[in-house]
């Protein structure tokens, strides 16, 4: 159930309302509204607009194109809030060199996304789950899944004066479960002997939206502690024992930065660029081990992609490996009915798979091992009008 505060997400709210208006009014680009760089109160609005780059069009749109010239042509996209700061970049990026694609990506979330996409109303969507076979049926234009980057799930924390928190397996999913209530508790207490835990209230934050961030979570709880498997067990959206919530991985960001006490899950790019504190966690080898892409290139090292691309890590084997880690797909059609947006689309994906893995270590995403790169840029030529 949520126990959600009022007066605390009512200044979430009103502070949303007030950082969309001054966005609009002033055409602020990329180094205002991007979330995971700066302490932006409008996380968690749903909304996760690509950066602008100096570019004429709206606030959320991109203008891009594969040749640098040619027909104008516009791409809607929506989905996972996971790898918005990564495909902004890319967005913004591959303008410089390609002005005549308008890329409009909205980070909404993986279940917004995927039913979006479902539904035919953008050109393509973004999720950290892939898509079931039931829900691939759906969708008469044929689907490909394309992992375009990976990262890590990282349990960030606000509690001043404790750094280098370890949280062991049994530990961590008993926090969420609600049944670990306070921050000095033995079971906490005996991973971090040194650590000067206060008698303090936890307060859990999680994400309110359908979320592919929320799924690959609850996956691993459910691998890792057969009391969450029978309970709340593992999806996009499930129903959670205690705490608060918060719209996107963005959403959760600014709350946990805002309350004393809270912890929360979210991805690693999103704790590392808002300088919030991380939990070192224990993985199946018994390790204490800190999110990096070092340790999470280590968990992906040992998961083979098949044909599909569809590969769920739910508790990676390796003494050195993050527990929790995920590849994040895009969702592409087959088949387009326009031909100029068909090219644009294999374009825009190879320039991702390759010119744009640079960008994602410093945003704290591992970069696709050459191997997977060539076999997810083979698989895009599928596309076609």
């Amino acid at each position: 159930m949520k126990n959600s505060k009022p007066s605390m997400l009512s200044v979430v709210d009103s502070t949303r309302r007030a950082i969309f208006v001054s966005c609009i009014a002033l055409t602020v680009g990329l180094t205002s509204c991007n979330p995971p760089k700066a302490n932006n109160p409008s996380a968690g609005d749903g909304t996760s607009p690509s950066p602008n780059a100096g570019s004429p069009t709206t606030p959320g749109t991109v203008s891009t194109s594969p040749s640098g010239s040619g027909p104008n042509v516009g791409l809607n996209g929506a989905g996972a809030s996971f790898p918005a700061p990564l495909y902004e970049t890319w967005f913004a990026e591959y303008y410089k060199k390609n002005p005549n694609i308008k890329i409009n990506y909205q980070s909404v979330g993986s279940g917004a996304g995927v039913k979006q996409f479902i539904e035919g109303t953008v050109d393509f969507g973004a999720s950290d789950v892939a898509m079931k076979d039931e829900e691939i049926a759906k969708v008469t234009k044929g689907v490909l899944l394309l992992p375009m980057t990976a990262g890590s799930i990282v349990l960030a924390y606000n509690l001043p004066g404790v750094e280098g928190l370890k949280l062991s397996r049994e530990a961590y999913a008993d926090i969420f479960l609600g049944k670990i209530k306070k921050w000095n508790d033995p079971k906490i207490a005996a991973a971090n002997p040194t650590a000067k835990l206060p008698d303090k209230d936890i307060t859990v934050i999680h994400r309110s939206d359908g979320s592919g961030t929320t799924g690959v979570f609850t996956k691993h709880l459910s691998a890792i502690n057969e009391e969450w498997k029978k309970g709340p067990g593992e999806g996009k959206d499930v129903k959670w024992p205690t705490g608060n919530g918060a719209k996107g991985n963005d959403g959760v960001t600014y709350l946990i930065k805002q309350t004393e006490g809270s912890i929360g899950y979210i991805e690693y790019g999103y704790a590392k660029n808002q300088g919030i504190t991380m939990a070192s966690l224990e993985n199946k080898a018994g390790k204490y081990v800190e999110a990096s892409t070092e340790s999470s290139s280590k968990a992906l090292a040992a998961v083979k992609l098949p044909e599909n691309f569809r590969a769920f890590i739910a508790d990676p084997e390796g003494e050195d490996s993050y527990p929790i880690v995920t590849y994040t797909w895009l969702l592409v059609y087959k088949k387009y009915d326009d031909p100029t947006k068909a090219k644009a689309m294999k374009d825009v994906i190879k320039w991702g798979l390759t010119d744009g893995q640079q960008f994602g270590d410093k945003l704290g995403y591992v970069p696709l091992p050459k191997e997977v790169v060539d076999q997810v840029s083979k698989a895009v030529d599928v596309i076609s009008p």
